[in-house]
């Protein structure tokens, strides 16, 4: 699990293509201090696991689910990247629960730069804008963000000037793609209510709690 606070801005030193999937090797000297084989770092929120790491790089292998599902597949060599280690229990939850299981992709549409902040546009694919609300959490290429406005087709959020130097998202262009994640807890709550109307259709009546 990750929070969506990106640790520090890394770069795709090579991309080895293995057929239907790749390896990329990536450098990043936060993340790989105490890494481990087989530890999560998120990469521009997928969530990646460690295949081999030294002391300031890392290499992991992406499947094609994974490329089909999120914009990895459009990184190459010189490719900056933000990196965020899986988040150690009893951490501070500094922005959102994230798994790293990108929902889709989104395209920048616009950006509105003002003194000190800029608000940025996003498309939004079909199916995702129902689990996106004003005032909501979102996550947009491992970045832990809120909603400013919602709409069918598109969302827009407001970056200050530390995720503008520090994240990828300070310099996206209209046009690039960037990976979404919606909160999961929405996508819980939509399963359990549709099961709840399935239950009352079918004409059962469930209840919980000790029978007297």
């Amino acid at each position: 699990m990750f929070t969506g606070i990106v640790e520090e801005l890394g770069e795709i030193t090579a991309v080895e293509q293995l057929g239907d999937s790749c390896r990329f090797r990536v450098r990043g000297k936060v993340v790989t201090e105490g890494a481990g084989h087989g530890d999560s770092i998120a990469v521009n929120g997928v969530c990646l696991t460690v295949v081999e790491y030294g002391d300031d790089w890392f290499t992991a292998d992406v499947m094609e689910e994974t490329l089909k599902r999120s914009s990895l597949g459009a990184l190459a060599e010189g490719s900056r990247v933000n990196l965020e280690r899986a988040t150690a229990v009893g951490a501070r939850l500094g922005g959102h629960i994230v798994q790293g299981h990108v929902d889709g992709t989104g395209k920048i549409l616009d950006r509105t730069p003002s003194e000190n902040w800029e608000i940025v546009k996003v498309s939004l694919p079909a199916g995702l804008s129902r689990y996106v609300v004003e005032k909501g959490s979102i996550t947009v290429d491992g970045v832990s963000l809120t909603v400013v406005e919602a709409a069918a087709d598109y969302f827009t959020i407001s970056l200050i000037p530390t995720t503008l130097a520090l994240t990828t998202l300070g310099i996206k262009q209209a046009g690039d793609p960037v990976n979404l994640e919606v909160d999961i807890i929405a996508k819980y709550v939509e399963r359990l209510l549709g099961d709840r109307a399935t239950t009352a259709d079918n004409g059962i009546t469930t209840t919980t709690g000790d029978s007297k």
